[in-house]
């Protein structure tokens, strides 16, 4: 494994040799293009939210480098951040800043004898090194992070340099992930309201509110598991249910995550906070993943 991306760039070299008074726009072009190249590969998104409410929460991933010589090209990963602003109310517009520069050295060989390590930065870090002061962000916006690739030989691979061909797959290797900014939750009663537009339930989907690391799940119950007391379809009872959940005093974390299931066309809901603040509707076919659905703690 560890000749993996050697071997890969020598049937790269074969290809180019072979078809090289040729133009084209096959993908393996794009592969070409990164033939003396290195890659940072995503081995795990540890975690991808920052809490506005504590500044040492942290993003954080963890990388493998891959370059022709096995890694002794590596020097280090910088990285640098940028906000894309959700919540225009508060207009903030910054440039993007440098976080930090971790050096090779940081890394230790894995498995396949290439350096692994973890890249990561603290809500306060990023705040710092894109200007930023208390209450300049909010809850929905994105902090993105790009890592950037430094080689021995001077050369810098990034986001805006990344083929199509390395950012997903086996390299998996996009140089830029975006954290979404939440806060410590207002405890109370956070009220939903979920619809299914076709009236047989939700055959999937669920609403998932993360606190503290333990998920809870909202959904409507599917009509087809139902064995009895069914009724018919368009029932209230599949169709349009309200329920609620408490976040509790003293709750440091808490995230709203939609996850799709099968017919995600069907699925509609609302979420209110305790003070019967409407954070919007959703749907029909909402997007999948994290929701900018919380209110903050005032204490």
């Amino acid at each position: 494994m560890k000749n993996i991306f050697k071997t890969f760039i020598s049937l790269i070299l074969i290809v180019s040799f072979t078809y090289s008074c040729v133009e084209s726009d096959n993908v393996i072009d794009e592969v070409l293009d990164y033939e003396t190249g290195a890659v940072l590969r995503t081995l795990e998104i540890v975690n991808n939210t920052l809490n506005s409410s504590l500044p040492d929460s942290e993003w954080k991933v963890r990388l493998e480098e891959q370059d022709e010589l096995d890694g002794d090209l590596f020097a280090a990963v910088q990285l640098h951040v940028s906000l894309r602003d959700l919540t225009p109310d508060n207009g903030t517009t910054v440039a993007e800043g440098l976080v930090k520069t971790i050096p090779a050295s940081a890394f230790t060989d894995g498995p396949h004898g290439l350096p692994r390590g973890e890249v990561s930065s603290t809500f306060a870090e990023a705040e710092a090194a894109m200007g930023l002061s208390p209450g300049e962000t909010s809850p929905g916006d994105i902090y993105v992070f790009e890592t950037k690739l430094e080689l021995t030989d001077g050369r810098v691979f990034g986001a805006s340099s990344a083929a199509g061909i390395i950012t997903g797959g086996f390299f998996s290797s996009p140089f830029s992930y975006n954290a979404l900014v939440v806060c410590s939750p207002e405890p109370g009663e956070y009220a939903v309201r979920m619809i299914d537009n076709y009236g047989d339930g939700w055959q999937g989907s669920v609403i998932r509110v993360n606190i503290d690391g333990v998920d809870h799940d909202l959904s409507i119950p599917s009509y087809w598991d139902c064995t009895s007391g069914c009724g018919i379809v368009g029932d209230p009872q599949w169709s349009d249910v309200m329920t609620s959940i408490v976040i509790p005093v003293g709750s440091e974390l808490a995230t709203f995550e939609y996850v799709a299931g099968s017919y995600p066309g069907e699925v509609e809901f609302e979420i209110w906070a305790p003070d019967g603040t409407s954070f919007g509707y959703f749907g029909p076919a909402p997007a999948p993943g994290l929701l900018p659905v919380l209110q903050c703690t005032t204490d």
